[in-house]
């Protein structure tokens, strides 16, 4: 099977992408070409990949040529970016929306009529989740993912101003708007906290083991639990989130929820920095739900499967799960 896979919007490096999809549809013996902003992102593409550069945020007519040259002889095209949708090709394979972006039910349902939508309830988030992590620690926090004003940059360097004090340093791992990168710059330069910038999510998570906690802050409530939630989790990290994962997080026994305000935050931090024996227990209950349901190796076949059903086609080899 020939698949091309499709971004404009999402680092080349993705995990979700690159690093879970299609890396499984790789190692299933299928050809892959990635449609991606590789040259704005400074990144090499992949070995046993065919690559199109795309400019990031492409318009129109750039994003709809480097489609047509993607799914040039294709048998399924996998796009996740809705924006894509709107430049796809005349002449083209069947088509899947990736859904990980806030969706309305109208837009699903109308992409739904035209196109297979795969969300989480299709393929479900998951993880890379560690064998055995070490214990968590009580001198830093971490918060992975992109860094945004709508996902509470301002409340990070709050906190990190008031976790000064009490010996707990943050270190934030991932890609800012350029809005904010100014702030992220001078809260580092005065001490307050470590901004590592966009790191890939195999060496992002291993940064993030032996933290104290892994932050997940926002100021809306979206569907579907945040993928940064489930690497804390498969590393052993508590979880301190807002109500966005909070009954996902608490079914699990794996944090605390609080609300979205700092010295909500700052209490909760500051009670697992006094208690290694909650910390303990909390990073070990999330990491054996975890292994138990978000351990991507155990959903990879499942995906592939499916791609291969979505194309019409039969699977050139027999999967093996690495």
């Amino acid at each position: 099977m020939r698949v091309c896979v499709a971004t404009i919007a999402h680092h080349p490096e993705d995990a979700r992408i690159m690093h879970r999809q299609i890396r499984a549809l790789l190692d299933a013996g299928h050809e892959v070409t990635y449609v991606a902003p590789f040259t704005h992102f400074n990144v090499t593409p992949a070995d046993g990949l065919a690559a199109v550069d795309v400019p990031h945020d492409a318009r129109y007519g750039r994003a709809a040529s480097a489609l047509r040259r993607g799914v040039k002889d294709a048998d399924l095209l996998i796009v996740h970016d809705h924006a894509l949708l709107r430049v796809l090709p005349h002449r083209r394979p069947p088509v899947v929306w990736d859904v990980r972006e806030e969706a309305s039910a109208k837009r699903l349902a109308r992409a739904a009529r035209r196109h297979q939508v795969c969300t989480s309830d299709v393929v479900p988030e998951a993880t890379l989740v560690s064998p055995v992590p070490p214990p968590s620690g009580d001198t830093r926090v971490v918060h992975i993912g992109r860094l945004s004003a709508r996902r509470g940059v301002a409340e990070l360097i709050g906190l990190a101003e008031r976790l000064v004090p009490h010996g707990v340093r943050m270190d934030l791992i991932g890609a800012a708007d350029p809005a904010i990168r100014p702030l992220l710059r001078d809260a580092q330069r005065v001490g307050l906290l470590d901004w590592f910038g966009y790191v890939p999510n195999r060496h992002a998570l291993r940064m993030a083991e032996g933290a104290l906690a892994g932050l997940s802050l926002a100021a809306e409530n979206v569907p579907g639990v945040p993928t940064k939630v489930l690497d804390y989790m498969g590393r052993g990290l508590p979880v301190v989130t807002t109500p966005q994962a909070a009954a996902f997080v608490e079914r699990a026994g794996c944090g605390i929820t609080v609300p979205f305000d700092v010295d909500a935050v700052l209490n909760a931090v500051l009670d697992l920095k006094e208690d290694p024996a909650r910390r303990a227990a909390l990073g070990a209950r999330g990491h054996a739900e975890a292994r138990l349901r978000h351990h991507w190796p155990d959903h990879a076949a499942d995906f592939v499967a499916k791609a291969e059903a979505w194309a019409g086609v039969a699977a050139p080899v027999q999967y093996l799960a690495v």
